[in-house]
């Protein structure tokens, strides 16, 4: 067999490609996990409750959004359908959450998160703007987690109302594997609006199945029937909510 002398081009080629290949390998071994990850909830509930307040009239509600997660920081938007900026002569019908923050683990089974949230109602068109922008910092340990939020602008369409606050305390208790007791309450303050302070409360339960979480509770609050009551429907009283979320 007739052999070929080895050209310098051509050992140098060799050379290129053969790191070329092992670089390409090493590569694809040591490839790191994604440094972030991504979520998506969608779900549908009898009345969207927020803070014990419904914010559709006591009527149905579907929901959804989207959370990111890189390390320790974490990023979101989440929307749903509503009435009550309409109930009191605006022009929205949607809501839209956009939120972030820090969260991270201080002590053993103890995490920390602060953050911000905007809640957002698009061309809402209220004398006061609806769109309401909150700061946060939050605990919790196991089962249990309390927060505390406060308003930098002003509150849901309230006048001088930058300041107002809201503490609450949560329980989300296993009762056996995919069923847990869930137990919440919170005290809304609007800053130079006493009369619209009010407490609110929910005990239920959560059950995973077909790929999801069911969830029903009751959801009551203690507000003023005058100021909460919109076309004969009292948005503060107490109530059975019942709803089902997917996560995938």
């Amino acid at each position: 067999m007739k052999s070929f002398a080895t050209t310098p081009l051509l050992t140098t080629a060799i050379a290129v490609f053969t790191l070329a290949s092992h670089g390409a390998l090493a590569q694809t071994a040591a490839a790191p996990a994604p440094a972030y990850e991504l979520a998506y909830n969608v779900g549908v509930v009898s009345d969207y409750r927020y803070r014990g307040i419904s914010q559709t009239r006591l009527q149905p509600a579907v929901q959804g959004g989207v959370d990111l997660t890189a390390g320790a920081w974490y990023a979101g938007v989440w929307a749903s359908n509503i009435k009550w900026v309409k109930d009191v002569g605006g022009n929205a019908n949607l809501e839209l959450d956009l939120y972030g923050g820090y969260k991270y683990e201080v002590a053993k089974d103890v995490t920390l998160d602060f953050g911000a949230l905007s809640y957002v109602y698009p061309s809402n068109k209220l004398a006061t703007s609806a769109n309401t922008t909150e700061i946060y910092i939050g605990i919790a340990s196991g089962a249990y987690s309390a927060k505390y939020s406060r308003s930098i602008s002003n509150t849901f369409g309230n006048a001088s109302s930058k300041g107002s606050d809201y503490l609450e305390a949560n329980i989300d208790y296993e009762l056996v594997k995919g069923t847990n007791l869930v137990a919440h309450v919170g005290h809304q303050t609007i800053k130079n609006t006493s009369a619209l302070n009010y407490t609110d409360y929910k005990l239920g339960v959560t059950y995973e199945a077909l790929g999801g979480k069911f969830a029903a509770s009751v959801i009551g609050t203690d507000g003023d029937k005058a100021l909460y009551t919109y076309k004969n429907k009292n948005t503060a009283k107490v109530g059975v909510v019942v709803g089902y979320t997917k996560t995938f």
